[in-house]
């Protein structure tokens, strides 16, 4: 990474010096090795403060680290921290939409293939689907039910009911659900 440094007031100590950019090697790392990348370094120095601004590209968004310190080490290293947390965050962003953008390519080359093997071969089995997992948490605290009224409820596209037995629920134990079986009747758990 190339460093263009402004406004220095002195030039660093060689060990300083040498810390900044193993910084700024790090921060090259981070930011990918594709070309060479520049950073500008701005050094202002008033009452006793140092204040450090970095600025630099990366696909096409210009990265700008702040710093500000009565050390001129730690305002550099302060706003080298803040260039690499925006790294991190514009390249995850850029990281997803890239992804997500050659799966879709893939999956749109990939679909055509399958179709003419699986017109070719009948051995091939199907891949499954994935499976979801809706979640459903209890809407509100329902009134207990009996048996009958449970049966009643269970349309005729519902194929289970979770509900609280009020002939049970005195004994501690409350929790029961009925489950419409394929050949029509019903299944009864009780916890």
């Amino acid at each position: 990474m190339k460093v263009t440094y402004q406004g220095m007031p002195h030039t660093l100590p060689p060990n300083v010096q040498q810390k900044l950019d193993a910084k700024f090697g790090k921060l090259a790392k981070l930011l990918g090795e594709r070309g060479e990348r520049e950073a500008r370094v701005m050094v202002a120095q008033q009452r006793g403060m140092c204040r450090a601004e970095i600025t630099l590209q990366f696909h096409d968004h210009q990265l700008v680290g702040n710093g500000s310190d009565a050390d001129l080490f730690k305002a550099l290293s302060i706003a080298i921290g803040k260039l690499e947390t925006q790294a991190v965050k514009n390249r995850a962003k850029w990281r997803v939409t890239h992804r997500h953008k050659d799966a879709l390519k893939n999956a749109k080359v990939e679909a055509p293939v399958k179709a003419a093997s699986k017109t070719t071969s009948k051995a091939t089995p199907a891949e499954p689907a994935a499976k979801k997992i809706f979640r459903t948490n209890g809407v509100g605290r329902r009134k207990p039910m009996t048996l009958d009224e449970a049966l009643l409820e269970m349309d005729q596209d519902r194929d289970y009911l979770v509900y609280r037995d009020a002939s049970r629920e005195k004994q501690g134990d409350g929790l029961s659900v009925l489950v419409r079986r394929r050949d029509g009747h019903f299944d009864l758990i009780e916890s």
